[in-house]
């Protein structure tokens, strides 16, 4: 018996390890979906920022977050964390461990990282660099943890009520999250200069590279199922592997049905098949799929992600009528979706209620809120937010980077 759960433990150690490391290559969906979004004279600048973050994340995760979410040094559980000046080394097996602590921590990381780059794009194109390194500092080591503390690391909420919230792999505590992050930067930073008319008029402002876009969106795609299919922590017996089999079916079908149904809404909408609502399309279906994979047949998780893929569409029109400028569309995509999300897992969980779903929403939803208003609001006070008017009509690539993505192309234009 000792030889068969020596052989789990590795096996669960290695899936983990593996799925982390997907959902770490989802970094570069971001990079690439950001990127592509933007106008080229910006492009060095996101791409500098996704970079950072996810260092900064990891730094400051490994520093004192995941002792704020799983508890303090000492602390009995699996999740018993370890700070950073004692390592986190995983060494021996405890009673109840079926992975390594270590690999438990990693696949944990990547999902800070992950939040926190949601904030990127929204806020992308007006932003000082070191305003948006400075919040990934807090959000990453301090308001992420905190709110997961409640969620994921079973703890009351301040002490005050625990949470019965169902949140599979991370709607709300991840995707809501970050976008919540994300609203309260740009209610602070204000819209792109020429967004928004002066009559109201919406002024589209095209992204510099589709093709980008659309790789981005593909690595994020490939990246969710270790993001979903991790959450499940475990292969290593029959049961586990079939429940890791159909989550990644049901996040597979979510994402193909948000796309269909935001190309067939943008076509009824717009006359045309508009290729950035179909990738929103996706990724919304894959943020309403992640709050509950394990429980919807897969025609139903199609049906999920395709009533996401509708939502998002609706979502970002709304968001232009009160002039909230996302140049990519991560709040709509990652906050309305995400609640959506956590609103359709009693449908086929039993153990969700439509009341505490609600509550674990509103719950996250006015922490991270009001704790990032807090946190912009300190750091416009110190060094401001947002780059000079000149600054941004030149690109914040030269203002906040020194260098261009494309120098060539910009010369010979």
């Amino acid at each position: 018996m000792n030889e068969v759960f020596e052989l789990q433990y590795a096996l669960d150690t290695f899936y983990f390890l593996v799925c982390g490391a997907l959902v770490m290559w989802m970094a570069a969906g971001f990079s690439m979906l950001e990127a592509g979004l933007v106008r080229s004279k910006n492009t060095t600048e996101i791409l500098t920022k996704n970079i950072a973050l996810f260092a900064i994340a990891c730094f400051m995760y490994l520093v004192c977050g995941y002792a704020i979410m799983y508890g303090m040094a000492g602390e009995d559980g699996l999740h018993a964390a370890v700070p950073f000046l004692a390592g986190i080394t995983g060494d021996g097996v405890s009673d109840g461990d079926s992975y390594a602590p270590s690999a438990d921590f990693f696949f944990q990381v990547v999902f800070v990282a992950t939040a926190m780059s949601i904030v990127s794009g929204a806020v992308a194109e007006r932003m000082k660099l070191w305003a948006f390194l400075a919040f990934a500092v807090v959000m990453t080591g301090f308001i992420y943890p905190m709110e997961g503390r409640w969620t994921w690391g079973g703890n009351p909420v301040f002490g005050l009520y625990e949470l019965t919230m169902v949140d599979f792999a991370g709607s709300g505590i991840v995707h809501l999250a970050g976008a919540a992050a994300a609203l309260a930067g740009v209610i602070l930073l204000g819209a792109r200069k020429g967004k928004y008319g002066k009559n109201g008029e919406v002024n589209a402002i095209p992204g510099a590279n589709l093709p980008m876009a659309t790789l981005g969106t593909f690595i994020l795609w490939m990246g969710w199922f270790g993001f979903n299919g991790g959450s499940v922590l475990q292969t290593s017996t029959v049961d586990t592997a079939n429940a890791v089999a159909v989550v990644f079916l049901n996040t597979n079908a979510a994402a193909a049905g948000g796309a269909i149904s935001a190309m067939i809404l943008a076509r009824i909408l717009f006359k045309k098949a508009d290729l950035t609502m179909i990738l929103n399309g996706a990724l919304a279906g894959l943020v309403v799929i992640t709050a509950g994979p394990d429980t919807p047949t897969p025609l139903q998780a199609t049906i999920w992600g395709a009533l996401g893929g509708i939502l998002v569409v609706f979502s970002i029109l709304a968001l232009d009528k009160f002039k909230i400028d996302d140049p990519v569309g991560a709040i709509s995509v990652h906050g309305t979706c995400g609640i959506l999300g956590l609103l359709l897992v009693p449908v086929t969980n039993g153990d969700a209620t439509f009341v505490g779903q609600i509550v674990g929403a509103v719950t996250i939803f006015v922490w991270v809120f009001v704790a990032s208003l807090i946190v912009w609001g300190i750091i416009k006070a110190v060094m401001g937010v947002r780059v000079s008017e000149e600054e941004e009509y030149e690109g914040v690539d030269l203002a906040e980077c020194g260098m261009e993505a494309y120098p060539e192309f910009n010369k010979a234009s």
